[in-house]
C-alpha cells in the first residue's frame, strides 16, 4: 500500500493532533511507556497522511506528551531519565520563587543562543506553537502549548548542558502546587500580554537579534514572576 499524499490536506495536522490526543488522555488512554502505532498506522486509523501525522506527533513531542526512540517507536510520556529520583528530590526542597529566579537565570541565555543557533523553519514552528496558545479549547491545552514553546527555544539554543538543566526545572515546575499557582492567577488580561511577549521573542529570534531575544524573554519571565508569586522586595 502506498503512503498518502506527501501534502497533508487543509486541516489534517490539526485532525491527526486531535484524535492522538484523544488516544493519550481518553478514557481509555495508553498508559507512560506505551509504545504507539506506526506513523502509517496512525495515518490509516485517522484517515490522513503520514505527514499529518508526524507533524502532530513533533507538537506532543514538544509538549511532552510522547517520546521518541529512533529504531525503537514512540512511546507515551516522557522520556525516563536516570537521575529522575534526583529531580523529585529538588521538587520537594524547592518552591515557586526559586523555579522563576532559575528561570530567569537558565531561560535568557538560552533565547540568546537559541537567536544566534535559530534553523531555518525555527520561526515558523514557534509561530505554529503561539497560534495553539491562542487557539487551545481549554486552559491545560494552553499551558502546554505555553511550555511547548519554552521548550522548543530551550532545543534550538543547541546546547546539552543548558538543555538539561532546563528540562530539569520543567520537571520541578510540573509540581501540582505551581501548575495550580499558574491557573489561578491566569486572566484574559494576562494571556493578552503573554501573547504580545511571546511574538517579541520570536521576532527577536527570527531577526537573530541575540540581545533582543534575551531582553524580550527576561521581560515575559519578570512579568510572569509577579504575576504569579508577587514582585519580590
Amino acid at each position: 500500500m502506498k503512503d498518502g499524499p506527501t501534502v497533508p490536506r487543509q486541516g489534517s495536522s490539526a485532525q491527526a493532533l486531535s484524535q492522538i490526543r484523544n488516544l493519550l488522555s481518553g478514557e481509555d488512554s495508553l498508559r507512560p511507556g506505551t509504545r504507539l502505532p506506526t506513523e502509517r498506522c496512525l495515518a490509516e486509523r485517522i484517515g490522513v497522511s503520514r505527514r499529518a501525522v508526524r507533524r502532530a506527533l513533533d507538537a506532543l513531542e514538544a509538549e511532552g506528551r510522547i517520546w521518541r526512540r529512533q529504531g525503537s517507536g514512540t512511546f507515551v510520556g516522557r522520556q525516563p531519565v536516570p537521575w529522575n529520583e534526583r529531580i523529585v528530590g529538588i521538587a520537594a526542597r524547592t518552591d515557586p520563587a526559586e523555579v522563576m529566579e532559575a528561570r530567569l537565570v537558565l531561560e535568557p541565555s538560552l533565547a540568546w543562543l537559541a537567536a544566534l543557533r535559530a534553523e531555518t523553519g525555527d520561526a515558523a514552528e514557534l509561530g505554529d506553537i503561539l497560534q495553539r496558545i491562542a487557539s487551545g479549547p481549554d486552559e491545560d491545552s494552553r499551558d502546554r502549548a505555553d511550555g511547548a514553546l519554552h521548550r522548543k527555544i530551550a532545543q534550538m539554543a543547541g546546547n546539552a548542558i543548558l538543555f538539561a538543566a532546563y528540562e530539569v526545572m520543567e520537571r520541578v515546575r510540573e509540581d501540582p502546587i505551581w501548575r495550580s499557582m499558574r491557573a489561578s492567577a491566569r486572566s484574559p488580561a494576562s494571556e493578552r500580554l503573554y501573547a504580545s511577549q511571546h511574538a517579541a521573542i520570536i521576532n527577536a529570534i527570527a531577526a537573530r537579534d541575540a540581545e533582543g531575544a534575551e531582553r524580550a524573554m527576561r521581560t515575559h519571565l519578570s512579568a510572569l514572576r509577579d504575576n504569579v508569586i508577587g514582585t519580590p522586595e
